[in-house]
């Protein structure tokens, strides 16, 4: 399982443009990975979006945000372009990224156990370290979650 304090695991992953991004050139750079199951999907559009509504604080702070589901480049740019996100989505078709996260699993959905993606969140420092973890997303208020992380480290200094 990952902590705070940990690397961050290694991934080559194509955005919604088919560049591949990995967590290398993201070196020196803040950054926040979401996971979420599918694209397009109403659980998932309300996090996507409300993500997008608080991004520009989210980058103000200095950082980039990538949304990460098994999902297809060409799907991703699609619900890009749906919704105007301002931010990468990450195409894990292989699950690499995803099964490294530790973010596929059992869950319940509507009642029924289920195997996917869960729903988490992980914000990396500048040295690829993971400073902060989001579990049991709430999906509609996810950017304000992500936000409040951001600034909860503010108020205390870590260094890992």
């Amino acid at each position: 399982m990952l902590a705070i304090g940990h690397d961050v695991p290694q991934f080559a992953i194509p955005n919604q443009n088919g560049e591949i991004i990995t967590n290398e050139s993201l070196l020196g750079q803040k950054y926040v990975v979401f996971f979420y199951p599918k694209d397009d999907s109403p659980g998932c559009t309300k996090q996507a979006c409300s993500v997008r509504d608080k991004y520009s604080k989210i980058n103000r702070e200095g950082y980039q945000v990538f949304g990460v589901s098994p999902d297809k480049v060409s799907k991703h740019s699609k619900f890009i372009n749906k919704y105007e996100f301002p931010y990468d989505l990450l195409a894990d078709t292989e699950k690499e990224m995803i099964n490294a996260f530790g973010v596929w699993g059992k869950k319940k959905f509507m009642g029924k156990d289920i195997v996917g993606v869960i729903r988490n969140s992980f914000i990396i420092n500048e040295l690829g370290k993971i400073v902060a973890i989001i579990g049991k997303v709430k999906t509609k208020e996810h950017g304000d979650e992500i936000l409040n992380a951001i600034q909860s480290l503010h108020s205390y200094s870590t260094s890992y």
